[in-house]
Formats: C-alpha cells, sequence, structure tokens
C-alpha cells in the first residue's frame, strides 16, 4: 500500500483552522476587554469607556476599576469622583485589590464620598493585604499614614470592619 503524502500547506491550514475556533469560542467579553485595555494604553480613553462601560455594568471588576480611574482623572469621561466612588466601591466589594485601595484614597480625600479615615483604613487594610508583592510597600505607607490621623478606637473599628469583610461577586 502506498502511504499518502500531506501538503504543508495542510498541516498549517488545519492550525488556522483551529485557532479560528478557539478565537469563536472564546467569551465576547474576553475579547473586548482586552480591546478596552489596548484602547486605554494607546491613551484613546473615549474607546476605552465605549468598551469597558458594557463590561463593568455586567460586573466584571477589572473593567470596574478601569472605569473609576477614567472618572476619577477625567480620562475619555466627565471627571465624576462621585462616579468613580460607584465603579471602585463595586470592583473592591468583589475584592480588586486596587479599587480597594482607590476607595481608600478617595475616603481619606474625601472624594465622591463623605471623609471618614475609618473607611479609608479599612480599605487600604484590604487592599495591602491582597496588594502584589510589588505594590505591597507602598501601598502599607500610604494605609500607615492614614493610621496615623486616627484614634486607637477609630483603629479598632477600621481593623474589625475590614476583619468582617468579605468579598461579593457581582452577578
Amino acid at each position: 500500500m502506498r502511504e499518502r503524502r500531506r501538503s504543508p500547506l495542510s498541516g498549517i491550514f488545519g492550525l488556522a483552522v483551529t485557532i479560528l475556533v478557539i478565537c469563536a469560542a472564546m467569551p465576547a467579553h474576553a475579547q473586548s476587554y482586552r480591546q478596552g485595555v489596548s484602547a486605554f494604553n494607546r491613551q484613546d480613553y473615549p474607546s476605552a469607556s465605549r468598551v469597558f462601560i458594557p463590561l463593568a455594568e455586567r460586573g466584571n471588576a477589572s473593567a470596574q476599576t478601569y472605569l473609576g480611574y477614567m472618572f476619577e482623572s477625567g480620562r475619555g469621561v466627565p471627571q465624576n469622583y462621585t462616579e468613580a466612588a460607584m465603579w471602585y466601591r463595586r470592583a473592591a466589594e468583589q475584592g480588586d485589590s486596587l479599587a480597594q485601595y482607590s476607595l481608600g484614597l478617595l475616603y481619606d480625600r474625601g472624594q465622591g464620598v463623605p471623609r471618614d479615615v475609618v473607611e479609608a483604613s479599612k480599605w487600604l487594610n484590604l487592599s495591602a493585604a491582597g496588594a502584589p508583592r510589588q505594590a505591597r510597600e507602598a501601598r502599607v505607607r500610604i494605609r500607615d499614614a492614614v493610621t496615623r490621623k486616627m484614634t486607637r478606637g477609630e483603629i479598632a473599628q477600621a481593623r474589625m470592619r475590614a476583619l468582617e469583610w468579605a468579598p461579593t461577586p457581582e452577578r
């Protein structure tokens, strides 16, 4: 019996079909999230906001954190600390440590939320605990700076709130 030879193109074609099938099976929100990050990194903030808003509304914590930053800084959307705090809170409640950090800073400064050092300390404590290794030291320094403004009772209250807190994913 004769062995049938395969064309080198058949291997490439098969690979291309496999890639197309994988990409088609990939959730659209994962693709659009990457498009939002790409637009953000290109500093095309209006395009990034158009991608992140529907994702954030559906509960994507990372998109919520990006939107919080965009509203806080006025990039691609009108600057609005209240809106920033709302998006940061939604992501922070899900356990996003960058959103927890940013929300803590808003509470410390009283931007978009009432100034509240206890709530600021709670979020900064949670953020420091969940921070990536390279960000932990800086977050601890900020947390400690806020703590130095507090009474012993306020520190105890903030620690208790942080201990009682548990992430709640949006669904």
